[in-house]
């Protein structure tokens, strides 16, 4: 009787009073305790991604969502500077209609003012012509009226 057989028989009692305590069973319960477990995370897991997989979905149809009212936004801002351009064009095209008619206005006025100037001017020279005709004593109606008409032509031109 050697080492190795006392070995061998405390060995084979060991394992018999285990399993008169029941350690298999402590272990192959704390074994299907860990299994449980792994299961109840992996489960936990699974249900994360799938909230975060929603989360990612609904990001993404807020995200489309947004950029489509971004669009629309922009499409309006565009539209709103074009009509105002259009309508700053019209403007500025009656600004520049009515200050060419004020342009036009006023130079009839100064042609007329200067046609009556110059009426004034040609019938103030006939006075004078004829008041110096009828001062140097002109015998002649003829050559007073010849005069006068030179003199008319003259200043009229």
């Amino acid at each position: 009787m050697d080492a190795e057989f006392f070995f061998f028989v405390g060995a084979v009692l060991m394992v018999a009073m285990f399993g008169y305590l029941g350690v298999h069973k402590m272990i192959a319960g704390a074994l299907d305790s860990r299994i449980d477990k792994v299961k109840n995370e992996l489960s936990e897991a699974a249900r994360l991604r799938a909230e975060a997989e929603a989360l990612v979905k609904s990001f993404v149809a807020k995200t489309a969502e947004a950029e489509a009212q971004a669009a629309t936004i922009v499409a309006q801002a565009k539209a709103e500077a074009e009509a105002l351009a259009k309508e700053a064009q019209a403007r500025l095209e009656d600004y520049v209609a009515r200050r060419t008619r004020q342009a036009e206005d006023k130079i009839a006025q100064a042609e007329a003012q200067a046609a009556a100037d110059v009426r004034s001017a040609a019938v103030d020279a006939a006075i004078k012509a004829s008041e110096n005709i009828l001062k140097s004593g002109a015998a002649d109606a003829s050559t007073f009226v010849e005069q006068g008409i030179a003199s008319v032509k003259a200043l009229a031109n």
